[in-house]
């Protein structure tokens, strides 16, 4: 006998404070928005002006006064002061305006926000972890208050394509875990955002008097792995089920911790497999309009980390299950890094590489590679800006009709180029996704959309689905079932002006159809916890937390 749908949301038990306790809660406050009977009920009677406000109102106020600001930063600090008072609020005004609100949250102003992490810190969020914690990670763990299903972690090696900002690539968890309360509603008290603090490289940290972190170079060997297995084991003890998000890893450490975790634990890595989903959907929604097949397709990557081993590795998984063999598949994939094309005559290659070092003569420039494999897309991760040149640009339109034109590096700064120069230089043929946001583009009296190859497409329906049926594993499956999910949800209209992917908007009618795909997987590969509801699709909506506010007096 199946469950019934009608589960409860996986929301927070509290007993409410009384007075400022009760203003001071960003969870639970809802300032001049509290009922006269509340404010006579929790002791907040003179405490607030005495005009009720509706939260439309309070949201009108925060756009108003966010509108003035002169920059991305400063609009930042703001909305960060607007949920570190008033949890709901802020997402509210995320949800009602995800387009405006995003980037500001998110990339690319995050890059910006960890660069200066320490000049613009106001209160901390989340759990720092530092060497200096060892043997006490677990009772760290016990210091967090809310019973976290979900912990994004990052050791600040990678941040984006800025390099190594240590303890300030906080600023990554925090955004990530905002993205998954705004666009899946998962409520931010099951959030838990933790920063592995060991040591940093990069020497101007380490002499900015308002650092937050560690000053001290960056752990590594075996007392590197020992933190992380101290903190891996802590996390499922604390939270028993939890899903952990590694995130802005180095190469070195980042392949290698998800293989040695995500047999024993529910992880993923979102640089690895969350980018390789959202750009396996680009692809799939740019066939759409060619009409061609992903196995006919020959994909140049300038990049060799994470990101494009990731997404080469599920758009080989995609191909084979399409019907070519896996050898096949991998000889349609080609990867350019720093010293030229990936080929087997080089012996400096690592081994996450290795599976796509084929047989051809060493070429040095990209664009000599375009030339002599003659590719029917580039996908760009390499954190270089500009290096999508117009030349380049113009060599795959003559190559090809459509040409697949993926710059998805970011912050905007790292960009490969810009969508306007994707057009230009392609005669408005170009099939582009972005990693950064770009405003439409007019050319040739034609206007295009380009939509961000943005892994918050992704990763919050996965996690979603993943804590709606509470699997105990993240497999690559779920992700390539996010892909062509997130496909097939764009509309006729959206490809028509050149958009791989749904309106931003929508993200969270998204999120649901993707966390009930994975969810249903999920079942289906015996990994969930229960058995699977009669309407799984019921059963995730029902976890969602809606960002409205409650009153607080029984009815």
């Amino acid at each position: 006998m199946t469950l019934s749908a009608a589960k409860k949301p996986i929301l927070p038990s509290v007993d409410l404070p009384h007075g400022l306790a009760l203003l001071r809660d960003p969870l639970l406050n809802k300032g001049t928005a509290f009922s006269l009977a509340e404010r006579d009920a929790f002791g907040l009677r003179g405490l607030l002006p005495p005009h009720v406000s509706t939260m439309e109102e309070q949201a009108d106020r925060i756009l108003k006064n966010l509108r003035r600001l002169p920059d991305n930063l400063e609009k930042f600090v703001a909305l960060n002061a607007l949920r570190d008072r008033n949890e709901t609020l802020f997402l509210r005004v995320v949800c009602d305006n995800i387009d405006e609100i995003q980037p500001l949250i998110y990339t690319p102003t995050v890059g910006e926000v960890c660069q200066r992490f320490g000049d613009i810190f106001r209160r901390p969020r989340g759990l720092y972890i530092s060497i200096n914690d060892r043997g006490r990670i677990a009772e760290l763990m016990r210091n967090w208050p809310h019973p976290a299903r979900l912990i994004v972690v990052t050791d600040g090696e990678r941040i984006l394509g800025l390099g190594d900002l240590g303890a300030n690539g906080m600023g990554i968890p925090v955004g990530k875990l905002s993205l998954y309360a705004a666009c899946a509603g998962i409520h931010p008290s099951l959030c838990l955002p933790v920063v592995l603090d060991v040591g940093t490289n990069n020497a101007e940290l380490l002499k900015n008097p308002q650092y937050i972190g560690l000053r001290q170079p960056r752990l590594r060997g075996g007392d590197y792995d020992a933190i992380v297995d101290e903190f891996m084991r802590a996390a499922q003890q604390a939270f028993p089920g939890v899903l952990i998000q590694f995130e802005d890893f180095a190469n070195h450490n980042a392949f290698r911790l998800l293989q040695r975790y995500r047999d024993t634990a529910c992880v993923f890595n979102d640089d690895i497999q969350g980018t390789a989903s959202v750009a396996l959907a680009g692809l799939f929604s740019a066939l759409r309009i060619t009409g061609g097949r992903l196995t006919e397709q020959k994909l140049l990557f300038l990049g060799a980390g994470e990101a494009a081993t990731g997404i080469a590795d599920l758009v080989v998984a995609a191909m084979v299950a399409q019907g070519i063999s896996e050898e096949e598949a991998r000889s349609r994939i080609w990867l350019v890094d720093s010293k030229g094309l990936v080929v087997k005559a080089r012996n400096d290659l690592a081994e996450h590489k290795l599976g796509y070092a084929h047989e051809h003569p060493l070429v040095t420039d990209f664009l000599a590679a375009i030339k002599a494999l003659r590719p029917t897309g580039i996908i760009g991760v390499s954190a270089v800006g500009g290096t999508f040149t117009p030349e380049v640009l113009r060599t795959m339109a003559e190559l090809n009709a459509r040409p697949i034109i993926f710059a998805l590096s970011n912050p905007t700064s790292q960009a490969e180029c810009s969508a306007e120069e994707a057009y230009r230089h392609t005669g408005g043929r170009a099939l582009f996704a972005c990693g950064s946001p770009y405003a439409p583009v007019t050319f040739d009296g034609r206007s295009f959309v380009p939509r961000q190859g943005n892994n918050s497409y992704i990763f919050p329906g996965v996690g979603l689905g993943v804590i709606a049926a509470g699997a105990s594993r993240v497999t690559d499956e779920m992700f390539m079932v996010a892909a062509r999910t997130l496909s097939n949800l764009v509309t006729a209209a959206d490809l028509a002006q050149g958009s791989l992917y749904p309106a931003l908007p929508r993200i969270r009618e998204v999120s649901c159809h993707i966390a009930t795909e994975v969810a249903r997987l999920a079942y289906q590969r015996g990994l969930a916890n229960d058995r699977e509801p009669d309407d799984v699709l019921g059963h995730v909506r029902a976890q969602m937390f809606e960002a409205e506010y409650r009153s607080y007096l029984a009815p």
